[in-house]
């Protein structure tokens, strides 16, 4: 997304069309964006992109993006299915957490039925493109996002374990992940959290605190941050601040917190690792890619500035349209002023 009020710049999800886990996020992408710019200067080389949701739980196949300066965006394709439990996936099959685990249940049984005979595939609940899209993630192949947020809910995500052993989840979210850590690092599944999340959006999220990830962290699970409760889509240089916040947070009594070491692990080699890219990015060792990004100093501190950024070993530009538009307007002198759009 670019502007979320305008639909022609609007691919977060797909309200119209009659499919669900067959759609594809890579043809959405657009490199020329201008938020690509703004959190490529701020020092962010990397994105999981993820469709939202619409007519079904599931909302399709999310990719791994580069930020760099070319038209060739995509680091890997198809690299995980997304899927909504909670709040915003009872209202997705319903009205009822219920009815979305039955149709969570139902949609992968009917993956499977399309797997022994394709050709005789026929289902009133979804398309054979949908069924097929399924099959690399109950087959464990590919990795299935799931957001969650309340301890119930979460604790009922690792239950569907028990029927699908072979699924590979990722949960996104987690905001009350701290009261069942225990349990998520017992069944090793790792966690794309938020981070600073501590005011209750929902019921789902009552018990929400800025401690989360730390605590998570101190039971054993395997954790990063994840940017899905904020603006994701336009302030990923937002998670430098808030990898900063949780050293910080150390500080704060009775408080739960990163080291430092932990907080940048958790926006470079964590989430790399958590999404299987971790051979090739998040880490400065020999064949991985040459993501580097040169710092003024301390990269968590806010005063520090971005001197140069390589993605794929190539520098790239740290020029955005609002860096632009300030140094035009910064000085103004009597006259006619330049004109705010001239490209």
């Amino acid at each position: 997304v670019e502007v979320g009020a305008v639909t022609q710049t609007n691919d977060i999800n797909a309200s119209g069309s009659p499919f669900s886990a067959a759609l594809d996020v890579q043809y959405a992408v657009n490199p020329f964006a201008s938020a690509v710019a703004v959190n490529r200067a701020a020092g962010v080389t990397r994105a999981v992109v993820s469709p939202s949701t619409s007519n079904s739980i599931f909302g399709g196949y999310g990719a791994i993006v580069d930020l760099g300066q070319d038209e060739n965006p995509i680091s890997k394709a198809r690299a995980f299915q997304f899927v909504e439990l909670g709040e915003t996936g009872h209202r997705r099959a319903g009205g009822s957490r219920s009815a979305a685990h039955i149709h969570f249940r139902a949609m992968l049984n009917e993956a499977r039925t399309y797997a022994r005979n394709p050709a005789a595939f026929d289902s009133d609940l979804l398309k054979a493109s949908d069924a097929k899209a399924l099959l690399p993630v109950i087959n464990g192949r590919t990795r299935l996002l799931v957001h969650v947020e309340s301890a119930n809910d979460i604790l009922k995500v690792l239950d569907l374990r028990k029927d699908f052993p072979s699924l590979k989840m990722v949960l996104v979210g987690v905001n009350e992940g701290w009261r069942v850590a225990s349990h998520i690092a017992a069944a090793g599944v790792p966690v794309l959290a938020s981070a600073l999340s501590d005011l209750p959006y929902g019921f789902e999220d009552l018990s929400a605190t800025q401690s989360n990830i730390g605590r998570m962290k101190d039971a054993g699970v395997k954790v990063a941050i994840g940017m899905i409760n904020d603006r994701d889509a336009h302030q990923l240089r937002y998670s430098v601040q808030y990898a900063g916040n949780l050293v910080a947070l150390n500080k704060v009594p009775r408080a739960t917190g990163l080291s430092w070491n932990e907080a940048f692990a958790a926006i470079s080699s964590g989430p790399a690792d958590i999404m299987g890219m971790g051979a090739q990015l998040g880490s400065l060792k020999a064949g991985r890619k040459a993501d580097v990004v040169i710092w003024t100093g301390d990269p968590l501190e806010l005063s520090t500035q971005v001197e140069q950024v390589m993605i794929d070993g190539v520098e790239q530009s740290l020029s955005n349209r609002q860096m632009r538009l300030r140094d035009r307007y910064r000085n103004p002198t009597p006259g006619a002023l330049p004109k705010a759009y001239d490209r």
